[in-house]
C-alpha cells in the first residue's frame, strides 16, 4: 500500500512536471508578442524568450522531478543514481546560469533588469544552487571524504536542496506575477484572456509540482515488512505461531 502511495506520487510530479512544459512553451513560442522589447530587436526578442524556457525547465524542472527524484525512478545501482542526479543538477546549474546571463545581454544593459524582488531572488536562487551543488560534489564524489564526514553533512545537503529548489519556484511565481502585472498595465494582456489564463495556469501547477516533488522528496524510500508473531495463550502454555 505505501509503495503504491509512492509510485502515484511519482506519476503525479512527472505529470505535472510535464504540463508545466507545456504551458512554459506555449506562453514563450506562442504569444512572443508579449516579449517583444522596447528595442523591437530580434536578439533582444530572443535573449527575451529563452529566459523563461530556461529557468522553468532548464532550471526548475530538471533540478526538481528530474534530479531530485532521480533516486526514484531510476533503477540500477546507488553509484549511478549519484552519477546520474550530479549530472542533471550539473545541466540545471547551467541553465540556471545562462537564464540569468540573457537578462544581462539586452541593449537597455544589466541594472535595468536587475530591480525588482524577482530579480535578486534569481540571483540568490542561482548562488545557493552553485554552492549547493559544489557542497555535495566535494563531499560525495571527493575521494578523501571518509564516510563519517558524508554523514554529517548529508542532512544539510537535502535541507539546502530541497529549499534551493522551493526558493526557485518561488523566484518563478513572482516573475509571472511581474509580467502578467506588467503587460496588464500596459494594456498588452486582458486580464481575461488566454494568455492570462495560461499564465495563471503555469504558476498554478508549478505551487502544485513543487509540493509533489518535496512530499516524495522526503518519503521513506524502503518498506519492509514486519514479521508478526501470534501469541496464543492457554491454561497451561504460552504458544506462538
Amino acid at each position: 500500500m505505501a509503495a503504491a502511495t509512492a509510485n502515484s506520487l511519482l506519476l503525479l510530479a512527472r505529470v505535472s512536471a510535464t504540463l508545466v512544459a507545456i504551458l512554459v512553451l506555449t506562453w514563450a513560442l506562442y504569444f512572443t508578442t508579449s516579449f517583444l522589447p522596447h528595442t523591437l530587436s530580434q536578439k533582444d526578442l530572443i535573449y527575451s524568450v529563452l529566459h523563461p524556457l530556461l529557468m522553468v525547465i532548464g532550471f526548475i524542472l530538471i533540478s526538481g522531478e528530474a534530479a531530485i527524484l532521480v533516486h526514484r525512478w531510476l533503477p540500477g545501482s546507488r553509484k549511478r543514481k549519484k552519477w546520474v542526479h550530479l549530472w542533471l543538477q550539473g545541466v540545471a546549474l547551467a541553465s540556471g546560469v545562462f537564464g540569468i546571463w540573457t537578462k544581462f545581454q539586452g541593449t537597455e544593459g544589466v541594472v535595468a533588469n536587475f530591480y525588482s524582488l524577482h530579480s535578486w531572488m534569481g540571483l540568490l536562487s542561482v548562488s545557493l544552487f552553485g554552492a549547493q551543488w559544489l557542497m555535495g560534489f566535494l563531499s560525495f564524489w571527493h575521494r578523501g571524504e571518509v564516510r563519517m564526514s558524508r554523514m554529517r553533512v548529508l542532512p544539510w545537503h537535502v535541507f539546502l536542496g530541497l529549499y534551493t529548489y522551493g526558493l526557485a519556484v518561488i523566484t518563478a511565481e513572482t516573475g509571472l506575477l511581474e509580467k502578467l502585472t506588467f503587460l496588464q498595465s500596459n494594456g498588452v494582456v486582458l486580464k481575461r484572456c488566454n494568455e492570462a489564463m495560461i499564465v495563471n495556469g503555469l504558476g498554478l501547477w508549478l505551487a502544485m509540482l513543487c509540493g509533489l516533488v518535496i512530499l516524495t522528496a522526503i518519503s521513506p524510500k524502503h518498506y519492509q515488512s514486519i514479521p508478526t508473531t501470534k501469541v496464543v495463550y492457554s491454561d497451561s502454555k504460552c504458544l506462538t505461531s
